[in-house]
């Protein structure tokens, strides 16, 4: 867990904007694995393979929900940031601000979980390809 700092705006900015490129990122990557089961779903009757592909599609499903989560309360952050600047913006290259410390934590964790389903996923793939 982090703990709790200030930071400059220009550092929160920089490390929102990773963090909603890294969430774009796994929306393409969520796309190509929901894809991916696409073709190969109609090759499997075996109904243990069936259920471990709809488990994977539900975690698809979830995580995609959970990076909308993610890329909103970003955002939602950056923008009280800007209109921060905007109000006071002689006194913005001075002023620290309190770390997002909780979102920081959350994308962590986020990327912990997703890191998890890929291996779990490529597993699965390898097992049955």
């Amino acid at each position: 867990m982090s703990t709790k700092t200030t930071l400059y705006l220009s550092d929160l900015h920089f490390e929102h904007q990773q963090w909603l490129k890294e969430l774009e990122f796994w929306e393409d990557e969520i796309d190509l694995y929901n894809r991916r089961l696409g073709e190969i779903i109609g090759r499997y009757t075996d109904p243990s393979i069936k259920a471990e592909m709809e488990h994977f599609q539900n975690q698809f499903i979830r995580h995609d929900e959970v990076i909308d989560i993610l890329k909103h309360d970003v955002r939602k952050h950056e923008s009280q940031l800007v209109k921060y600047a905007q109000d006071h913006p002689v006194a913005i290259d001075h002023v620290h601000f309190n770390d997002h410390t909780e979102l920081r934590d959350r994308m962590e964790t986020q990327r912990k979980i997703y890191a998890d389903l890929k291996a779990e996923f490529y597993t699965f793939l390898s097992r049955n390809m």
